[in-house]
């Protein structure tokens, strides 16, 4: 680099840089540094579609289609083992007969007859009051825990053989359980609407609905805000066998 006494041109004057011009190329280099910053934090992979930081809401779509996919395995298996059993287990006739009740019993056959079909639904979006009842709350809008719990309730109490909500057999130790406006039972999540269809007498199923508290209480709402309420009678359905575990869980006391 020459200095300023061997230069011909003598000192060489640093251009003057006017401020929007400043700015300007701070700005670019903002960006820039933002850029690089996105780049190493996602580590070269696409930052939407990365399996770590997907929603919640995939997360539990993607374990319940699973949890579905086992079940249906573990019901072929099931049927192997039972295959297997019947070809000589040595039992008489007596004790055969006596399983084949338990088995109805504990819902883990297939069973058939007469049923009622009741569906609930959520209000439409642009959902409104009803002339004399006041403006609904989002809460209003919505099937809850309750209402399903209650439908259930009453089918029971109707002398339903069998239940079926959605496309999954109640047993025992099943649970109807709502997180937020979606069902989670037997560790899959459904949406409404919610079917839910009882094996017995039409008849007495038909009038312990209408006997329910509960139930009237959710008709009032179907009235005033327009919720979703459909029951049906069918001459022949088939309910599926639960197809899931049957162990019990408990807890345990901490050592």
């Amino acid at each position: 680099m020459s200095n300023s006494a061997d230069s011909p041109q003598g000192p060489v004057r640093r251009p003057f840089r006017h401020p929007v011009r400043v700015l300007t190329a701070a700005v670019f280099a903002l960006a820039g540094l933002i850029f690089v910053t996105s780049a190493n934090t996602a580590k070269g992979t696409n930052i939407r579609t990365d399996s770590s930081l997907l929603k919640l809401s995939d997360l539990i779509q993607q374990r319940s289609g699973k949890n579905a996919a086992l079940d249906d395995s573990n019901a072929s298996l099931r049927d192997d083992i039972d295959s297997l059993a019947q070809r000589d287990d040595g039992s008489t006739k007596a004790e055969d007969a006596r399983l084949k009740a338990l088995e109805r019993e504990a819902g883990t056959t297939k069973l058939s007859g007469r049923a009622v079909a009741v569906t609930l639904d959520d209000a439409p979006p642009d959902a409104t009051a009803k002339p004399g009842y006041p403006d609904p709350q989002p809460n209003d809008l919505v099937i809850h825990q309750q209402d399903l719990q209650a439908v259930v309730n009453a089918l029971w109490q109707g002398g339903a053989r069998g239940i079926r909500v959605m496309d999954q057999r109640l047993i025992s130790t099943s649970a109807v359980r709502c997180v937020g406006n979606t069902l989670i039972l037997q560790g899959r999540v459904y949406s409404p609407p919610y079917r839910i269809t009882a094996v017995g007498s039409p008849d007495s199923l038909k009038k312990a609905l209408d006997n329910s508290p509960a139930i009237q209480n959710y008709l009032l709402y179907v009235k005033a805000y327009g919720l979703g309420w459909k029951v049906d009678e069918r001459e022949a359905v088939t309910l599926p066998g639960y197809s899931g575990t049957v162990d019990l869980h408990y807890a345990k006391p901490v050592k």
